[in-house]
Order: structure tokens, then C-alpha cells, then sequence
């Protein structure tokens, strides 16, 4: 199907044609310095002006679409099996899904798709202290710089005010004894010392005061600065003055408390400058200064990734090629080419991603005091990638992949879905870095400062862009990494799809059930948070959580370990509360569940020395951290999968080892769990059943076991972020010419991963959904597919 274009019926249209082709020539050749011929660009046709606007055409036949309907017996020809699944390229989908996704996902074809190279200037070119949104004509500033054109200099302060009994204000992660940079809110030696750029953050400048009992940490004293950080006396705790080489050679001593925490640093001194970390390091089209994309001329975006007009065709990124060139019709009338249409060929569904302020994402990166926070992925001193363990690793993991995803579009217009990328997973990890950040106004709950983060982008959006008050927000997507999710999503976004690692639907569960404080959400007015629940089935989609790359595990393949190899009947390994050595004190940890499964299976004794009342040979229950977990996961046929402070890893860890997960958590649900059938690889057991829990699981016979190993391993890839991490082995392709040995063992992997399968659900959802259905339905577009396919849309 082809979209026909609006064009205006004026009687001077063929007058101009002229100055058109002058201007195509102008254009050609600013664009194409090499000079290839002028058929690289596809002029339009011009077409029937009486032909209505914005009716269909079928590309296959010609014919106009109307109202016909043919039946698609999708469920004739893709039966379920006995757990009602329909498999989909290997994955056990929920009947209907796997049907549709069967029938339709698997032929859609390409689309022609208008994309729109924005030429729009900003004021002073923002004074060379931001980005420029060629879209929007808006400055995206750099931190400690504001203004329509980043003209406007910030102070961000490391430290709060100061009084008599707290000199250097009260506590903050940016407290500063030394140099604050009040661009970033940053702490450093400063002048005087031999090395004034070295970090003195947090602790490094204060002194400390022993623990009060073994194995305690040390405690600073926020009153009381650490003179010995800039002695050059050998004698005493040097920092500042600590040449490297000395300072490996341990001929002088210093505080250990001092370290590299901030990113673009590393070697133990702070000496070797090393790459930092930022959205798809800034495409190839920029310099990433401390998390912030300093765009090259012509480019914008959080990741560098969109082209202006005045850039390059030859380095417009995939997912913009190959293009058909064309002019504005109204080109003629301005003298000047301010946007670029391009023609390009896509599959649905098309996604619009929000270039929002960087004080929603880019600032959050670029000033925080700890490097490991809300990223993935780290630098050593020889520039070579570092993956983390970092939990909230997912959120930036989907966005690169989403932003350089060939379903991306800079066509709001022919959008399916759209996606505001705000990092809640650095706002509450930096909630307390500076005061700036200040939760004073929020009773220093992080989960209300997120909300008002999440409102004002919402805010934004509305006020910028015409998307949303045609959808209500039903086509849009948020991301919620936190522990709870999207319980504290303002009330203004709950229209729009969530995407969280926790979905909670509980009714026994109507309140906030982390035990960490800062995190509840109880307190927060309605007003502002509405009466929404937390997870909405019909609507949103539970992700897998992020998990460090094992090349061990994959090399070996503990993924497929059969099952006579696996002697451990159930295993868990993990934190199980108050009655255990270090566990955690609060009795509402994990909602009580961790702590009843231990009071029964215990295999590790408590504070009392006793195991569980059911302790068993062949069932391992233990918060003793292991030195082999995934080995021991791939040891086991069953696995425990139970929330931790809200979400935790759990089931990924089991799914990534091939292990069977067996979730406790009533009502909540897993990653995919609305949308994959999970009756052919897990096992749901619940809360009140645990003391039945070995009971249940030596009822499954020999067949059934192999069974469910046997879907979890062909599924196991989609709880895997292999998009992402290619997308990151290709750029050290380009900047090393090798690849590292994880990126051997990942390019090896074939099956679906967590983005193709975030896509294929989009791609259902664009059509079945009945939440967004009755506003969106009747849009006439060319969706790729046979008519058939489209029959719910209406």
C-alpha cells in the first residue's frame, strides 16, 4: 500500500517546476560532493489533485480499500498444543498471539516511509555550549549551562549551606572539602595540589572514624576535612600530591578511600583518561563528555543519531538507507532547504522517539558522582569494554537498541508507537548526589522526585509535539527500571504503555511493598499519582532485567545442560531476611516470601542453627553467596524466582542456565508473562503452597520435566540484551578492528532476542489491542500486511 500525499491544486504549480529543478541541482550538490549523477535523487510525480487525501492504495492490486472484511481462521491453521501455546520462532506464545504473530508477523512486508531531515537553527548555534534540535529549533544544553541558547551559566553547588556545626553543609554524595567544578556538582583536588583534576569524591576528603564493631565500615565525618589528602609528606594519607608511579611502586602512602568514582577515569590514581560512557557512544557523530553527546555539526539527538540537512548522506545511519531524495513542494517559496524528505523502506512497527531535554536523560549521565550508576557498560585503561552488573542496565540497553532499530522513525506522522526516554534508573540512583537534586520537597521519597520527572516530561511533550492529545497517550511508552515500576507514574501518563521489571497486580498488594523507604510510594498524594495499579496486563509489558554478559556460561553452554546432569531438585541462592547472618532486617523484605520458603527448605542454618523444617538432600536453600551460582543454577532442575526489595533477577538467572524457574510472587507478573505462555516452561507455585513446594515438583513426571527444558532452552535468548551488546561489538569492531571474546560468543547466538521480541509484541499490539484500539484503529496507513490482518484494527 502507498500513502497518497496531499498536493495543493494551484494553476501556477507547473510555472515553478523550473525552480525546482534549479534548486534539486543546488541541493545535489551540497549534499554529494563527489558529484554522482542527478538520478540519486527520486523527484515524486506530481500527482491528481481530485484523488481524496489520505485514503488507502492497495500496493498489491491498485484498489482502494473499503469496508470488506475477509475472516482469517488463523486458529485452524495455527492449532495451540496442550498447554494452549502457539509457538512463533521457537517461543510458546499465548494461543491468540502466537496465531496472529504466525499469520501476519511472518509476512509483513516493507513500507514506504516519508522520513524528515530537519534543517531548523537554533539561537547562536548554542553558543557552542549545547546541541542543537534541528527539529524543534531547541538548544539541548550541557550541564552547568542554560538559556534558549546556552548562553546562561549555572552554579550547581557540591554542598548545601553551610552553619556553625556542619562547615561544609549537611550530607550529600557531592560534599566537597576541596574544589567544587560548579558545572557539574563535582569534587577535585583544584589548584595548589600537583594533580588539581583528580576526584576527592565523597569520603576522600573527610575524616574517618574507626567502626564501631568488626567488619563494620569505616564512618566520615562530614564536619571534619582530611588536611592529609594534600600533604606531600610520605608519612601521612596523601591524595592530591601522589605521584603514580610511587604510589604503585608503594613507596608512598594514601587514603584507600580515595578512588576513581567518576567516569572518563581510571588507573588508581585517576591518571589514564579513558573513554566514558553515553548513549550508543554519541553514533559515531560526536564526543561523549562524561554521558552528554557533544554532536558534530549537523547531527542531534541523545545519541548523535539524527541527521539535519546539513550533514552527509553518505552517514545517514541504516535504519535512514538506502533513501529516495526529495524536495519540499513549497522548497520554491522559501529560497532556502530547511527540511529534506526522504523515502525510505521499513517494516512496521515504526517507532517515534521524544529528542527530550537532556535534564531527562543526557545531564543525568553526564554529572553523576558514581561511573557504575544506570549504565551497562564501563572503559578500561586500554579503552576496551567493560559490561556491568549494573540492575538497571536494561533500560539503557533498550533504548540503544530502539534508537538505532530500523522500526525507528523521524515521521511522527506514519508513528505506530511512540517513546519518551526518561532515565528513571539514574534520576533515583542520583537523587542524592547534589543539591540541585534536592528531595526536599518530595519527604526524600525518590520514587515522588521520579514522578515529577516524569510529569514534566510529560509536560514537554504535550506542549511540543501534537502526538499525544490524538491518542490520549495510548500509542506512547514509558520505561520504568525501579524497583516497584511504574507504581509512582504520575496520573497523567497511565494511559500509555509501561514498560517495567515488575508487574504487580496484586489487590492484596494495594500499597508500596519495598522495604527501602526512600522508595515508598504510599505517602504520595493521589493528587499527583492518581488511583492507577501498578502494572496493567492489557496494556503493559514486563521486561527481563539487565544481566552481565558470562562468556563462561555461554561458551560453555549451561544453557543446555540436559537433565540427567542436573542433581539439585530445587535450588535457590539469596538473601532470606532477619533470621539469617547479614540478612536483611525488615520484616517486609520480599513480602515475607523468601522467609517462609527458608522456614521450610532451609539448607543453610540460621541465626539459631537451625535448618528448615523440610530440609532435603537434593534441595538447596541457602543466602550464603555462592562462588559457582550459575554453575550451581545449571545443576538444578528447578529454580526459585521471588521478589527481592520489589523485582529481582531471578528469573533470568534460572532462564539464562536452563534452568525450570519456579515463581512465588502471587499476582505479579514475569517478563513477557502476558504474553508468552509460561505453562510451557515454568511453574507457578502459590505463596500458601510452599510448604507443598517439593510435593509439586516431584509430581512432574519424567516428560514434563524434559519438556519445559526443553522451551527454555529455545527461549532462553529473548531474557538476553543481544542487541545491545552487538550494537557495542560493532562499534569496538570499528574502533580496534577485532572483536572481543564476548562479542565472539554473542555473535554465534541466532534466536530472538529481548528487543525482537519487545517488537514482535508491538507489532500484535498494534493490531489487537483493544486499549488503544477504539482510538486508533480507523488510521489508514500502509501496515505491510494483507487485509486480513487488519480486520481487529477496525
Amino acid at each position: 500500500m502507498i500513502t497518497i500525499s496531499k498536493w495543493r491544486c494551484s494553476w501556477s504549480l507547473m510555472a515553478t517546476i523550473a525552480s525546482i529543478v534549479a534548486l534539486v541541482s543546488i541541493v545535489h550538490l551540497f549534499l554529494f560532493p563527489v558529484l554522482p549523477s542527478l538520478d540519486s535523487f527520486s523527484v515524486r510525480p506530481l500527482q491528481n489533485s481530485c484523488v481524496p487525501i489520505n485514503e488507502s492504495v492497495d500496493g498489491r492490486t491498485g484498489h482502494i480499500q473499503g469496508n470488506s472484511q475477509q475472516v482469517l481462521d488463523l486458529e485452524h491453521r495455527f492449532p495451540a498444543d496442550l498447554h494452549r501455546a502457539v509457538v512463533y520462532r521457537n517461543a510458546p506464545w499465548k494461543a491468540e498471539i502466537g496465531q496472529w504473530l504466525s499469520g501476519c508477523d511472518a509476512v509483513a512486508k516493507e513500507v514506504s516511509v516519508v522520513e524528515t531531515i530537519s534543517g531548523s537553527s537554533c539561537k547562536n548555534d548554542c553558543s557552542g555550549q549545547g546541541v542543537c534540535n534541528y527539529e524543534l529549533g531547541q538548544c539541548r544544553c550541557f550541564h552547568g549551562f542554560s538559556g534558549e541558547g546556552c548562553s546562561e551559566r549555572l552554579n550547581l553547588e557540591c554542598n548545601y549551606p553551610k552553619s556553625p556545626e556542619l562547615p561544609y553543609g549537611r550530607w550529600v554524595v557531592s560534599i566537597c572539602s576541596a574544589h567544587c567544578d560548579p558545572m557539574r556538582a563535582m569534587c577535585f583536588c583544584g589548584e595548589g595540589t600537583k594533580y588539581p583534576n583528580r576526584p576527592t569524591a565523597e569520603a576522600c576528603g573527610f575524616q574517618l572514624s574507626l567502626p564501631s564493631e568488626p567488619g563494620a565500615p569505616k564512618l566520615a565525618e562530614w564536619a571534619k576535612p582530611d588536611l592529609d589528602i594534600f600533604t606531600t609528606n610520605r608519612s601521612k594519607l596523601g591524595w592530591c600530591n601522589v605521584d603514580p608511579a610511587e604510589g604503585y611502586a608503594n613507596k608512598v602512602k594514601f587514603k584507600e578511600e580515595c578512588d576513581c568514582k567518576y567516569d572518563c577515569l581510571s588507573g588508581r590514581f585517576c591518571e589514564v583518561p579513558v573513554q566514558c560512557s553515553c548513549i550508543n557512544q554519541c553514533s559515531g557523530h560526536g564526543h561523549c563528555r562524561g554521558g552528554f553527546c557533544q554532536c558534530a555539526n549537523g547531527w542531534y539527538g541523545t545519541d548523535c543519531s539524527i541527521p539535519s540537512v546539513t550533514s552527509s548522506v553518505r552517514e545517514w545511519p541504516r535504519w535512514l538507507r538506502p533513501a529516495q531524495l526529495d524536495v519540499p513542494d513549497n522548497a520554491y517559496l522559501t529560497g532556502k532547504l530547511v527540511h529534506l524528505n526522504a523515502v525510505v523502506k521499513k517494516k512496521r512497527p515504526l517507532i517515534y522517539v521524544y529528542d527530550l531535554p537532556p535534564k531527562f536523560n543526557s545531564l543525568l549521565l553526564e554529572g553523576r558522582h558514581f561511573k557504575f550508576e544506570c549504565v551497562n557498560r564501563l572503559y578500561n585503561d586500554n579503552n576496551a569494554t567493560m559490561w556491568t552488573d549494573q540492575l538497571y542496565g536494561a533500560q539503557m540497553a533498550l533504548y540503544e537498541s530502539i534508537l538505532a532499530s530500523p522500526h525507528r522513525t523521524l515521521n511522527g506522522e506514519e508513528a505506530d508507537f511512540f517513546f519518551a526516554p526518561v532515565l528513571d534508573s539514574c534520576i533515583i540512583t542520583r537523587a542524592d548526589d547534589a543539591p540541585h537534586l534536592s528531595m526536599e520537597q518530595h519527604m526524600g521519597l525518590r520514587s515522588s522526585l521520579t514522578l515529577e520527572f516524569y510529569r514534566k516530561a510529560y509536560d514537554h511533550i504535550v506542549e511540543h509535539y501534537p502526538y499525544w492529545n490524538r491518542s490520549s497517550g495510548r500509542d506512547h511508552i514509558w520505561s520504568f527500571s525501579w524497583d516497584e515500576g511504574a507504581c509512582y507514574a504520575p496520573k497523567e501518563i497511565w494511559n500509555s504503555m509501561m514498560l517495567v521489571h515488575w508487574g504487580n497486580t496484586n489487590s492484596k498488594h494495594k500499597h508500596s511493598t519495598t522495604a527501602y523507604w526512600a522508595d515508598n510510594w504510599d505517602k504520595i498524594s493521589s493528587d499527583r499519582r492518581g488511583k492507577h495499579p501498578c502494572f496493567d496486563p492489557d496494556k503493559d509489558l514486563v521486561l527481563p532485567a539487565w544481566k552481565l554478559p558470562d562468556v563462561n556460561a555461554l561458551s560453555t553452554k549451561l544453557w543446555a545442560r540436559p537433565l540427567e546432569k542436573r542433581k539439585t531438585l530445587f535450588y535457590f541462592n539469596g538473601n532470606l531476611g532477619p533470621a539469617y547472618l547479614n540478612g536483611r532486617p525488615e520484616a517486609s523484605y520480599s513480602m515475607g516470601i523468601r522467609q517462609k520458603l527458608a522456614e521450610e527448605f532451609g539448607s543453610t542454618p540460621d541465626k539459631d542453627g537451625k535448618l528448615g523444617k523440610q530440609h532435603a538432600e537434593n534441595v538447596i536453600v541457602s543466602p550464603l553467596r555462592s562462588e559457582s551460582y550459575h554453575e550451581d543454577l545449571a545443576s538444578s532442575v528447578f529454580c526459585g524466582v521471588m521478589p527481592g526489595d520489589g523485582w529481582s533477577g531471578r528469573m533470568e538467572d534460572s532462564i539464562l542456565q536452563g534452568c525450570i524457574p519456579v515463581v512465588i510472587q502471587d499476582g505479579i507478573y514475569l517478563p513477557y508473562e502476558n504474553v508468552l505462555n509460561y505453562e510451557s516452561f515454568a511453574v507457578r507455585i502459590l505463596e500458601d503452597e510452599i510448604p507443598n513446594l517439593i510435593k509439586i515438583l516431584q509430581g512432574f513426571n519424567g516428560t514434563e520435566i524434559e519438556n519445559k527444558l526443553t522451551s527454555v532452552q529455545k527461549i532462553w535468548q529473548r531474557f538476553l540484551y543481544r542487541d545491545s551488546m552487538l550494537l557495542e561489538a560493532e562499534r569496538q569492531k570499528t574502533a580496534f578492528g577485532y572483536v572481543e571474546d564476548w562479542a565472539v560468543e554473542f555473535l554465534r547466538l541466532t534466536e530472538d532476542d529481548v528487543f525482537a521480541t519487545f517488537v514482535q509484541v508491538l507489532h500484535y499490539k498494534l493490531h489487537n489491542d483493544p486499549w488503544r484500539g477504539q482510538h486508533l484503529g480507523s488510521q489508514k496507513k500502509d501496515f505491510g500486511l494483507p487485509q486480513e490482518c487488519l480486520t481487529r484494527t477496525s
